[in-house]
């Protein structure tokens, strides 16, 4: 006879007491009451666990959302092109939520709302209307960056417009002209965006994307100064390049700075190996770049200090005012910090790639080069300077119009500026050959004039026909108040 019969027989009968089992238990627990602990027990474990998040990503785009991508990838491809490669596409944002306007903003691009009603155009209907603001703005931004906006507002970098106002006289005075300031100061500084009578974007105040742009919805600056748009990158704000558009020249020479320093040499030699794109707050010395740049000394987290979009935080020294100070003590924008305590969030970005005593050493050749600038060369300068307007010697009327007065503004503004920049920033040709040895020749070069004039009481030569002195001397409303 064969087992198979058997072995189903027995799996069987095996199978019923299983059964009847389990059913006697269930009565046993009706009678005791044990079924309602138990589902008490389940609700306190289902409790203890992750619940599914009620929110999600809508990866769907509206009608207008996609009228916007389609015509501007045939009318600006090169916009779209940008746009398709950021992380803003990658997380489906769309030019719509950037540009899109309230319907009362004062700032709605009223050209570009006639385009719906022309029907020969391929989005030209009313259904694909939106109200759009041409000038994307911090505030615009500041609905999912926040932080990064408020950080930002209080820096030196959005402030940047009022400053130049307080520090540079011949500003005030009107000493270059207005195309002058918009094609060279406003261009880095920003301008005042304004309307003109047909409600559209001023063409005096736009295109611009300075640093502190004043906009018409009142917030301050510019993001696309740094991340350039409409990519947006992280990757290219972290290299000094993103920097060097306003950072150069004669008066603030940073980007040549770094360059001569060894941090600039090893980036040169070394940033092919840079992962610039490492995730936000996570980009970390030696793991990530081996020599910082701009944006890892001023912006980057390291250690305990965290990220920020101030750029005037980690400083102890306000090296590019006249008179060197703490940045508290900036008369043009005086900062909201301690330098002792911003100084020591600097340190311990050094100390990712330095030691203690280099990092101490290192400052306090700095603070000495402070003292010299500051008790050697500006001071005497400038009570020289006094000396003349006191004696009426100068004319007061007009900063520039004199050559004393201008040999005075550049010790400080240009080779002043370089030596502590230079140091502040490991530059030894920058202190010394751009700095200090220009700044001594040029100081003894003022002093003679500045002492001849003196000597015989004779009024220094102003210049008659001062070229294109014809910018506006009303410091603007919006920064300073009505003018009384």
């Amino acid at each position: 006879m064969s087992k198979r019969p058997i072995l189903w027989l027995a799996l069987a009968v095996l199978a019923f007491l299983i059964a009847g089992a389990d059913a006697g238990l269930a009565q046993t627990d009706n009678a005791t009451g044990a079924p309602a602990q138990q589902n008490a027990s389940n609700a306190t474990m289902q409790r203890n666990f992750s619940t599914p998040k009620e929110f999600r990503i809508e990866r769907s785009l509206t009608p207008q959302a996609v009228a916007c991508i389609e015509c501007h990838r045939q009318e600006t491809p090169g916009i779209f092109a940008d746009w398709a490669a950021s992380r803003h596409a990658s997380s489906n944002i769309s030019c719509i939520d950037c540009h899109l306007a309230q319907p009362n903003d004062v700032d709605i691009a009223k050209k570009h709302e006639q385009y719906y009603d022309k029907p020969e155009m391929p989005f030209g209907e009313r259904k694909y209307f939106a109200p759009i603001a041409t000038v994307v703005t911090p505030k615009d931004c500041s609905r999912c960056h926040p932080d990064e906006a408020q950080q930002y507002a209080k820096s030196k970098h959005a402030n940047t417009l009022e400053i130049i106002w307080k520090i540079d006289p011949w500003l005030n005075d009107g000493m270059n002209s207005e195309i002058e300031r918009k094609s060279g100061c406003y261009a880095c500084h920003g301008t005042i965006v304004a309307l003109d009578e047909n409600g559209e974007i001023n063409k005096e105040t736009w295109p611009n994307v300075g640093v502190g742009r004043i906009n018409l919805d009142g917030s301050l600056g510019s993001c696309t100064s740094c991340h350039t748009r409409h990519r947006f990158s992280t990757a290219e704000a972290r290299m000094p390049e993103a920097c060097d558009q306003c950072h150069l020249g004669p008066d603030h020479p940073q980007i040549e700075i770094f360059e001569e320093s060894k941090h600039g040499t090893i980036y040169h030699a070394y940033k092919d190996e840079y992962n610039f794109k490492a995730a936000p707050g996570t980009w970390t010395a030696g793991v990530d770049y081996r020599a910082p740049t701009c944006a890892a000394c001023h912006m980057s987290g390291a250690s305990t200090v965290m990220t920020t979009h101030d750029v005037t935080e980690r400083l102890s020294w306000e090296l590019q005012a006249p008179l060197t100070v703490r940045p508290s003590d900036f008369a043009a924008l005086p900062a909201d910090t301690n330098w002792k305590t911003e100084r020591d969030k600097m340190k311990k970005i050094c100390y990712q790639c330095h030691s203690n005593a280099w990092t101490d050493d290192h400052y306090a050749m700095l603070d000495k080069v402070v003292n010299e600038y500051n008790e050697t060369y500006f001071k005497p300068a400038k009570q020289m300077l006094d000396e003349l307007y006191e004696k009426k010697l100068l004319d007061k009327t007009k900063f520039f119009d004199e050559h004393v007065e201008v040999r005075f503004y550049e010790l400080w503004h240009h080779e002043g500026r370089r030596a502590r920049m230079g140091t502040a920033m490991m530059a030894p040709d920058y202190a010394w050959w751009h700095g200090f040895y220009e700044l001594k020749h040029h100081y003894n070069q003022y002093m003679e004039e500045a002492r001849h004039l003196v000597e015989t009481n004779k009024k220094a030569y102003e210049y008659p026909d001062f070229p294109a002195a014809t910018g506006n001397t009303t410091k603007p409303a919006v920064i300073f108040g009505p003018k009384k």
